[in-house]
């Protein structure tokens, strides 16, 4: 059963060990993404993005230190002693966990980055239908950055036609509005996990903004849905 539906960032400098000096700049946003995390029951399946698609069991743990410190993190109390090499959504899942509730089991779903809306909802209701097929309450995670083009240090460049992008695209999160979702551009970076979305959640209940915000010309948004 689906219980409720957080929506955060997946950005490194959101840990506090990588941000040096940005630590209190992202402070808003890091502690509403633990806030949206918190929300969720003990069993939680996080939706990220990558170059293949791809399981990620709660027995693993993992580490940042390809992002500039070895900062630890486990997707369950009872992971294996060693780590293994895990994608940024994994990381950051299995950080916001010990986080909002070191009690919690993740399970992590990674999507292709070249699904097409349609494929992206068609695994977004998939997982809606594996999720209500269980006996017990599961939330999920969504791992997704907006536009990364916002401004002229931006890590994807400057394109002045973004910040109309990430307007919409934080309306739409902020709404609940799942259809505005399936005709985002490929310049959102978490393009097929808010579209995974889309088809998981059509129609929610429910729907909480958090936080937003772009502090280095990456659109942020935290949030919940309930379905």
């Amino acid at each position: 059963m689906l219980s409720a539906i957080a929506l955060s960032p997946q950005a490194p400098v959101l840990v506090p060990a990588l941000a040096g000096l940005a630590a209190a700049e992202v402070a808003g946003i890091r502690d509403a993404a633990v806030a949206a995390a918190a929300v969720l029951p003990e069993r939680w399946i996080a939706v990220g993005v990558g170059p293949a698609e791809q399981f990620i069991g709660p027995g693993n743990r993992g580490t940042f230190a390809g992002y500039g410190a070895d900062v630890a993190v486990a997707l369950s109390p009872d992971t294996a002693a060693d780590t293994v090499a895990l994608p940024l959504c994994a990381l950051f899942a299995g950080w916001l966990r010990g986080a909002a509730n070191p009690a919690a089991r993740v399970e992590v779903r990674v999507y292709s980055a070249d699904l097409d809306a349609a494929g992206a909802q068609a695994r977004g209701r998939a997982l809606r239908a594996e999720v209500e097929a269980a006996d017990e309450p599961i939330g999920v995670l969504v791992l997704a950055d907006g536009a990364n083009t916002l401004n002229p240090s931006a890590p994807g460049g400057y394109d002045p036609a973004a910040q109309d992008i990430q307007n919409e695209l934080d309306a739409a999160l902020a709404a609940g509005n799942a259809e505005a979702l399936t005709r985002l551009p490929d310049g959102v970076v978490g393009r097929v996990a808010y579209q995974v979305l889309a088809g998981l959640a059509p129609n929610p209940a429910a729907a909480t903004a958090l936080a937003g915000d772009a502090p280095y010309g990456v659109g942020y948004f935290v949030g919940v849905w309930m379905p």
